[in-house]
């Protein structure tokens, strides 16, 4: 199962997944610098992505509390999810998301992974 990941600079990443793992958990797992503050518990909005018009379908509706929490990020479209509260199913195989720029957090370019 893999997702894909657009970078604010360009670059495309395409990340191995496993079921019942968050998206911010495989972004994350392979390296790639999102800042996810909150560690996955939607109390803030450091891992904002824009999922793939394709894709909206498929997910599980926002919850009233991940909405709050947009609401404090920037430009926040229909497209908008916190990755942290996507979990990875057979459904979402082949996944495609964009980090939104303010979720990039400062990492040296060896640490990047590009997944399978």
């Amino acid at each position: 199962m893999f997702v894909t990941v657009h970078m604010p600079d360009g670059a495309t990443h395409r990340l191995e997944a496993l079921e019942g793992w968050r998206v911010m958990e495989v972004i994350r797992d392979w390296g790639l610098p999102i800042k996810a503050e909150c560690g996955g518990a939607c109390a803030c909005a450091t891992c904002h992505v824009w999922v793939g018009e394709e894709w909206l379908a498929k997910l599980v509706p926002p919850t009233a509390e991940e909405l709050e929490m947009l609401d404090g990020a920037f430009q926040v479209d229909e497209r908008s999810r916190l990755c942290c509260q996507i979990i990875m199913s057979k459904e979402l195989d082949g996944l495609v998301v964009e980090l939104a720029p303010e979720s990039l957090a400062d990492a040296p370019p060896e640490r990047l992974a590009v997944g399978g």
